[in-house]
């Protein structure tokens, strides 16, 4: 996994850290690194099932949620951090800084 622009390169068979809420949370957050979402719970392990379009296919304890593969907001900690998060609303990164709207 890896983000450029705001998008996450995801493959089958990577595990990630996710948002554990419902599907109707808006945050579709995922992040390298564990941690908490932006909205505020803790992110859990996802592995990809498949990945097209935008979307991945998230398995998380059985279950399968989609995820959005490009994000509003992404890690703003540069090229040298490893955290690799994205968002799709504001709040924190997975390694604690702050995430920063794509332009």
């Amino acid at each position: 996994a890896a983000v450029e622009n705001g998008k996450i390169m995801l493959k089958a068979g990577d595990v990630v850290n996710v948002c554990g809420c419902s599907e109707g949370c808006p945050c579709d957050t995922i992040s390298r690194k564990d941690g908490k979402c932006s909205c505020g719970k803790a992110l859990v392990k996802g592995k990809g099932m498949s990945v097209e379009d935008g979307k991945a296919m998230i398995d998380i304890n059985g279950k399968q949620r989609v995820f959005k593969t490009t994000g509003k907001f992404q890690c703003a900690c540069g090229p040298k951090c490893n955290c690799d998060t994205i968002s799709q609303k504001g709040g924190m990164c997975g390694c604690g800084k702050e995430l920063q709207e794509v332009k």
